[in-house]
């Protein structure tokens, strides 16, 4: 195995630009920015949980719990399809577009996704993602 393999699967939203779901570095596993799309889904034809909108780009419907869900989903998805795992996860960098409305909500949830397996976080708010979603992970994992 390449000491510097690069990783996609069919089972996470395709990239919106040209890069892997994921590249290993040594025994290190760094992913690409994960969003909450569903598997397949690009840039074009997105299909996010808990989000519908009007042809203006409009909240029609919004539910954040369900985009977390899935954007943790969509990393183990990259993990499990590179060879490593969750419990591996050793650092999460979370990106909210509102951390006034949705940071309690997301901190909550990932109390019951991360109780086993405690990696380091650090989470920021951003102005805005490269499509219509609220949260986004960029994260590092061990491989062996």
């Amino acid at each position: 195995m390449s000491n510097q393999e690069k990783f996609s699967t069919n089972n996470a939203p395709k990239p919106v630009g040209l890069y892997p779901h994921a590249r290993r570095a040594g025994n290190l596993l760094f992913l690409s920015g994960v969003g909450p799309r569903t598997a397949g889904s690009d840039a074009t034809d997105s299909h996010v949980p808990g989000l519908e909108l009007d042809k203006n780009g409009n909240f029609i419907k919004f539910d954040f719990e369900a985009q977390c869900r899935q954007v943790f989903d969509n990393v183990r998805a990259i993990l499990e399809a590179s060879g490593s795992s969750w419990n591996e996860l050793i650092d999460v960098q979370v990106f909210l577009v509102n951390m006034k409305r949705d940071f309690h909500t997301y901190n909550k949830i990932y109390a019951e996704y991360f109780k086993e397996n405690q990696p380091c976080r650090t989470t920021v708010e951003i102005s805005s993602l490269p499509t219509p979603i609220a949260i986004e992970l960029k994260c590092i994992a061990t491989i062996d």
